[in-house]
C-alpha cells in the first residue's frame, strides 16, 4: 500500500507556501526580510535520518494536520505562490505570510526543526513530481515495461470519450461514447457501426452514455446493459440520476428497452455518477452509483441510492440475500455503502470477487474488494482532503469501516480496470491494470494474492485512459479520450 501525504491550502487561500490554522504571530513580514533570514540560515536540502523524519512528522501532525490533513503529500500537490525551494519553504514556515493567512512559527520551532519540516515537505513534493511525464514521449514504436515490451495497435478512432467497452461472444466489441453514441466494432474491421435505440442521456459534466455490459448468456438471449445519466424535468429544473437500461441487440439495433434501475433521489448535479457494470458468476449484476456530490447525506444513508455498489438480478429485481433487502427504509439493491465515486469494477478471474476502484477527493483514490454489507467509510474516513484545501475529515481509520487495499496520494483519477489473464503477457500474469484520467497513464499493480505489492506506470502521456479490458482474444484493450481511440497492446518478443 502506498502511503503518501501532503499539506493543503486553506479555504480561500489558494497556492500559499505553507499555511496553518494556528494563530501564532500577527505582524506582516516582508519578502525581503524573509530572504535575508534565509540567507543567514544557509538552508540546504538534506536527507532526513529516521529520528529527524519522526520528529518532522510529529511536528507536522501536531501543528499542521488540523488544517492540512494527515496526508502531507496532499498539501504538496499544488502550485506554490512563493516557490517550493528549501529556502522558500524555510522562509514561509519561520516568518509566515500573515496577510495571506500563514502565521510565523519562529517562536514554535527551532531552525533545525524548521529545516527538518522543509526536508519532510520536499519528500512530498518529489512524490508528486513522479507523475510529471512532460519529458516522456507521447508516442513511440515500442513501449518498455519491467517484464516485457509492447507496441500499440490502433483498433478504432472517431469517438470523443469512449467510456465503456464490452465484447460479444463472436469477438465484436461494443463501445459507448459519453456524448450518447453507441457503437459496434466487428472483430475483423476498423469501421465503427452506430447502434440505434440507445437511451436518451444528459451529456453534461461527467454525465452521458457510460458503461456497457453483456449478459453472461448473451448467445441465447441477446441482452446488453447500458448505464447512463438519465434526465427529467421537474418544476422547471433538469434533474438527473444514474440509470441502467436492458435491451436486446440485433445487429446494430436495440429493442425491448427497459429501465431496470434508477438511483433515488434525482439531483441537479452533473457529476459523480459512478456507473460501472459487472456480472458475477451467479449471474447477478453489480452497478456503481457515485455520491452525486452530496457526501453529507448520500454515502452513509441506507435510504439513499448514491454512494453505493448495488446488486440486482438480470431483470432488475432484488436478490433475496442482499444485505439490506429486509431492512425497513433501506434501498434493497444496496450491496456496499460509504463509496465516493467508483469508476472501475472487475470480477477477479480466480476468486470471483468483485474488485473496484474509486475516486477520492484531493488524494485518497482507492482499490477495494466489494464485500457484502460493508461500509467503505466515505466521507467519515479518507486519505484525501477537500479540493479547496480544507480538511474534510481527520480520520483515516474507524472501527466498522473498511481500509483500502491500495490508495493513491496524489489522486490519479482511476478509471476502468482489468486483471491480466492468459499467457500472452509474460511477467504480467495476475496483475491489476487501472487507467489514470488525471495523469494519463496505465497503472500496472503487481499482486501477491489479494495484496497489491507494487506499481509500474506504463504508457505515460498516452492520454486520459478511460477504460481497460481483457478481451476474449487474450489481448488488453484500452480506451483513451479526446480524440477517442481504442488501442490494443501487442507484446514484442
Amino acid at each position: 500500500m502506498i502511503k503518501t501525504s501532503y499539506l493543503l491550502p486553506l479555504l480561500g487561500l489558494a497556492f500559499l507556501s505553507l499555511e496553518s490554522c494556528t494563530s501564532s504571530g500577527s505582524g506582516n513580514t516582508s519578502t525581503d526580510s524573509n530572504a535575508n533570514t534565509v540567507a543567514e540560515a544557509s538552508v540546504k536540502e538534506q536527507a532526513l535520518t529516521e529520528a529527524q523524519l519522526d520528529k518532522a512528522r510529529t511536528n507536522y501532525t501536531s501543528y499542521c494536520s488540523g488544517c492540512h490533513g494527515e496526508q502531507m503529500q496532499a498539501f504538496t500537490d499544488r502550485k506554490w505562490k512563493h516557490g517550493n525551494s528549501a529556502e522558500n519553504l524555510f522562509a514561509a514556515i519561520k516568518h509566515g505570510y500573515a496577510d495571506e493567512g500563514m502565521p510565523a512559527f519562529d517562536k514554535t520551532f527551532s531552525d533545525e526543526e524548521i529545516t527538518g519540516l522543509v526536508a519532510y515537505i520536499k519528500e512530498g513534493i518529489q512524490n508528486v513530481q513522479q507523475y510529471d511525464f512532460s519529458k516522456d514521449q507521447t508516442t513511440t514504436a515500442v513501449y518498455p515495461s519491467e517484464a516485457l515490451n509492447f507496441t500499440l495497435d490502433t483498433v478504432a478512432t472517431g469517438m470523443q470519450v469512449p467510456w465503456g467497452m464490452a465484447f460479444l461472444p463472436n469477438g465484436d466489441m461494443l463501445i459507448t461514447d459519453r456524448n450518447g453514441a453507441f457503437y459496434r466494432l466487428p472483430k475483423n474491421s476498423r469501421q465503427l457501426q452506430k447502434i440505434t435505440g440507445a437511451p436518451e442521456v444528459l451529456a453534461q459534466g461527467q454525465g452521458g452514455l457510460l458503461d456497457v455490459e453483456v449478459h453472461p448468456n448473451f448467445a441465447k438471449n441477446n441482452w446488453v446493459y447500458l448505464s447512463y445519466s438519465a434526465l427529467k424535468t421537474e418544476d422547471g429544473n433538469t434533474l438527473s440520476t444514474t440509470a441502467v437500461m436492458r435491451a436486446k441487440l440485433d445487429g446494430t439495433q436495440l429493442s425491448e428497452q427497459k429501465v431496470i434501475f434508477e438511483a433515488q433521489p434525482w439531483s441537479k448535479t452533473r457529476h459523480h455518477y459512478g456507473s460501472r457494470l459487472e456480472f458475477d458468476r451467479q449471474g447477478f449484476l453489480y452497478l456503481t452509483v457515485g455520491d452525486r456530490g452530496n457526501h453529507d447525506e448520500n454515502p452513509q444513508s441506507l435510504e439513499r441510492a448514491p454512494g453505493k455498489v448495488h446488486r440486482i438480478k438480470d431483470d432488475g429485481s432484488i436478490p433475496a440475500d442482499n444485505p439490506f433487502a429486509n431492512q425497513k427504509g433501506a434501498v434493497a439493491s444496496t450491496y456496499t455503502y460509504g463509496n465516493r465515486n467508483i469508476q472501475g469494477m472487475v470480477i477477479h478471474p480466480e476468486t470471483g470477487a468483485i474488485w473496484t476502484n474509486e475516486h477520492g477527493p484531493r488524494g485518497g483514490d482507492e482499490v477495494n474488494i466489494a464485500e457484502k454489507g460493508k461500509n467503505y467509510g466515505w466521507p467519515v474516513i479518507s486519505y484525501g482532503i477537500n479540493y479547496n484545501g480544507t480538511v474534510l475529515t481527520e480520520l483515516t481509520k474507524k472501527e466498522g469501516m473498511e481500509q483500502p487495499l491500495w490508495y493513491w496520494v496524489p489522486s490519479i483519477g482511476p478509471s476502468g480496470m482489468a486483471f491480466v489473464t492468459g499467457e500472452r503477457y509474460k511477467g504480467w500474469e495476475g496483475s491489476l491494470l487501472v487507467g489514470s484520467l488525471r495523469f494519463q497513464f496505465l497503472s500496472k499493480l503487481k499482486m501477491n494474492g489479494n495484496k497489491i505489492v507494487s506499481e509500474e506506470k506504463l504508457l505515460k502521456n498516452i492520454g486520459r485512459v478511460r477504460d481497460v479490458r481483457m478481451a476474449p482474444d487474450g489481448y488488453i484493450y484500452i480506451a483513451v479520450e479526446s480524440p477517442g481511440t481504442i488501442y490494443r497492446l501487442i507484446p514484442v518478443e
